[in-house]
């Protein structure tokens, strides 16, 4: 990938200059900046250096990063819209070199229907009788101190530091939705593998020891992120790290104030609002760290009961006394697909493993479990109903009846008091909007329904469903239900 001028040669090491290599366009800046026609820059090295207080060693990587500077003419208007001066763009490019593991991981088999993330690769010896393409799901090394036992505490728990820069309540809250996956370790037999701790001081987020939980300011609109590190040959995960996204949970409050005005007679209570959105964030902190232990989305769940959370989950409200029911939004737990997919990943299996993962997610389909992951959950080419993303209910269509009645009942009693006093009246827009889009997801997922089938990731001989439509009736009902939201009393303001 590059060559290195030999700087030194002796009793046969060499010191070579590392810089030109870290002073390059690894990321591809220019190009991304030439094919979006936002400018032709270059990359000038004069106003470029090495970042030395964010390059370090640890034990088992070493960390170097570099300012990169861009000079040239701007053509479109992203650059100008962050920078001062859009003929000068700086950026910041870190490399990563990570020790590998050693070879006493035991790699396990990837099922599409197991719910785990892949890795893959091509392994050319295989026989001619076997599949040249090798798939091993990605998962962290978890053993018992004693095998023997049932129950028993790991060689090296799972443990995941918190930013210690999170502010309360919200550190309470990622510490909380975090922890629920050590119940799903307890049920295979683990006793706390699994733990949830505030960065201590002398650590690093950088030292891929340790698996992190990042809280992440953000001026605008952003996802949040579950990421890993893995040994490309094994699936085995080094790191795990979690980027959550600051303006989350402040989406989540805005939503509970347009659905209530709480603010009549100088009322400035918003721990209802508080509460809806704390509920939010230990969901969220559960289905990000979940993605760092290699679970895959499941947007089935939602038809099953809040299955999983590795779903997208929407508020769950009703209308309670005239007034929004906000108790039951968010799940308090993870689900019992969660536990299915750790036990398949984590669980310890004597004798014959694979007939033991095998009955273990029969066992699951056939008590009623369903799972189904983006490609065929999207809205862009997927015709799955009953995979769709921040959807709730067994039906689809009734939910979105449901969502109807409730949005149009907060609309009606929509007014200056859903904004404090002293506030400027154009942040009733603010608010606004969230409420009047409320029902968008519901809608689009009763939209799959119409034309619609339902299928699972079934292997040959497992019983499972193949693929079958959407019965007539069934279609019929989402029309009905789509057609309400065209109507010009749910549309008007």
């Amino acid at each position: 990938i590059y060559g290195f001028e030999i700087i030194e040669s002796k009793s046969g090491t060499y010191v070579i200059d590392f810089t030109p290599f870290l002073m390059q366009d690894k990321h591809g800046v220019l190009n991304r900046l030439k094919r979006l026609n936002q400018g032709i820059y270059k990359l000038d090295l004069t106003k470029s250096a090495l970042e030395l207080t964010r390059t370090k060693a640890f034990p088992e990587n070493v960390e170097f990063e570099a300012l990169l500077t861009f000079t040239g003419e701007s053509k479109g208007r992203l650059i100008s819209s962050v920078s001062p001066d859009p003929s000068i763009i700086s950026v910041i490019q870190h490399h990563s070199f990570i020790k590998l593991p050693d070879s006493n991981y035991k790699p396990r088999k990837f099922d599409p229907r197991s719910g785990a993330i892949m890795t893959s690769f091509m392994d050319y010896a295989s026989p001619v009788q076997n599949q040249i393409s090798q798939k091993m799901i990605t998962r962290h090394r978890l053993e018992k101190t004693n095998p023997n036992l049932e129950y028993s505490e790991a060689v090296k728990p799972i443990v995941y530091y918190l930013d210690s820069g999170t502010p309360e309540p919200i550190r309470s809250a990622l510490i909380e939705g975090a922890s629920w996956w050590n119940e799903a370790f307890e049920e295979i037999g683990f006793k706390n593998a699994f733990q949830v701790k505030v960065l201590p001081e002398n650590a690093d987020p950088m030292d891929c020891r340790y698996n992190v939980i990042q809280w992440v300011h953000r001026s605008s609109r952003g996802w949040s992120y579950g990421a890993n590190v893995s040994d490309p040959r094994t699936g085995e995960i080094i790191k795990g790290h979690v980027s959550l996204g600051s303006l989350r949970i402040r989406q989540d409050f805005l939503i509970a104030q347009a659905l209530q005005a709480p603010y009549a007679n100088d009322d400035t209570s918003d721990q209802f609002a508080l509460e809806m959105a704390l509920a939010r964030i230990r969901q969220l902190s559960a289905h990000e760290v979940g993605h760092t232990i290699g679970l895959a989305h499941n947007f089935a769940a939602s038809t099953k009961g809040r299955s999983s959370v590795m779903d997208y989950p929407h508020p769950t409200l009703s209308l309670k006394d005239k007034k929004v029911d906000f108790t039951n939004a968010y799940d308090t737990k993870i689900g019992d697909w969660d536990k299915v997919a750790i036990a398949y990943s984590y669980g310890e299996y004597a004798g014959d493993e694979d007939a033991s993962l095998n009955k273990l997610l029969d066992d699951a389909f056939k008590n009623g479990a369903r799972f189904i992951t983006d490609q065929d959950a999207r809205p862009q080419g997927s015709a799955h109903a009953y995979a769709h993303l921040w959807d709730n209910g067994v039906n689809v269509s009734i939910e979105l009846d449901n969502l109807l009645t409730l949005r149009k009942h907060a609309i009606a009693n929509f007014s200056i008091d859903n904004i404090k006093t002293n506030q400027p009246y154009s942040v009733l827009e603010d608010v606004f909007v969230p409420l009047y889009f409320f029902h968008r997801y519901q809608t689009e997922g009763v939209t799959k329904v119409i034309g619609g089938l339902d299928y699972s990731y079934a292997l040959k001989g497992d019983g499972s469903t193949i693929v079958k439509r959407v019965p007539g009736k069934t279609e019929k009902k989402a029309l009905v239900s789509v057609l309400k939201t065209l109507n010009i009393e749910e549309l008007a303001i």
